[in-house]
């Protein structure tokens, strides 16, 4: 197992581009409050990842899915969440402006929606899913396990430290941010889509 399945997942997530939301969400709320919803958000994040790892291949035989037809439709999807952070967007934000509205007036937003979707949805959960059937050893599967954790630190330190980077890059630095980790990510749709379609249309490697 290389480090393409972190690369991905960290530029799916991209926690910088969701510390507009973060502090929006978290304005008003005290300094332990705030501390609780990053604790919830990276730990609801990691809960996302791993059981997706350890999970994920089951539910799709549960379902009888082949994982080259989940490929190629996972591949779709990390496609337009790339296309989606191209335009300075969250890859998975996902949220109307009336549910915006409504996450702003409860007293816990850390886990809907500042985790799910902002942070993690179905193209996070597409991505652990193919990289699971790549794995082929208890530690492989424990390394993108514990990429989860990697995610979740990266998460909670951008969190914690929301206000400092909102002014240090400002929302122009952001979105310079968001548009080269979806560069990179639509690059990596690409790869997940061909190894579907090969999968499915294995003339398509002869023919080549």
């Amino acid at each position: 197992m290389d480090l393409k399945p972190l690369v991905t997942l960290l530029a799916i997530v991209n926690p910088l581009a969701v510390v507009p939301f973060f502090i929006h969400y978290t304005q008003g709320m005290s300094r332990a409050q705030r501390r609780r919803t990053v604790l919830v958000s990276s730990c609801t994040a990691f809960a996302v990842i791993a059981a997706s790892a350890v999970a994920g291949l089951q539910i799709l035989d549960f379902f009888g899915i082949s994982l080259a037809s989940f490929q190629v439709g996972g591949g779709m999807l990390l496609l337009m969440s790339a296309m989606a952070m191209l335009n300075a967007q969250p890859a998975e934000a996902k949220a109307t402006q009336e549910e915006v509205a409504d996450a702003a007036s409860r007293t816990s937003i850390a886990v809907v929606p500042l985790t799910i979707p902002l942070l993690t949805g179905p193209a996070t959960m597409s991505t652990v899913v193919i990289y699971a059937e790549r794995a082929q050893t208890f530690w492989q599967h424990a390394a993108l396990v514990g990429y989860g954790v990697v995610v979740a630190l990266a998460t909670a330190a951008c969190f914690a430290l929301a206000e400092p980077i909102a002014r240090v890059l400002g929302k122009t630095g952001i979105n310079v941010m968001t548009r080269l980790m979806g560069l990179i990510l639509a690059a990596l749709a690409v790869e997940v889509m061909a190894a579907g379609l090969l999968r499915l249309f294995p003339a398509l490697g002869a023919a080549g």
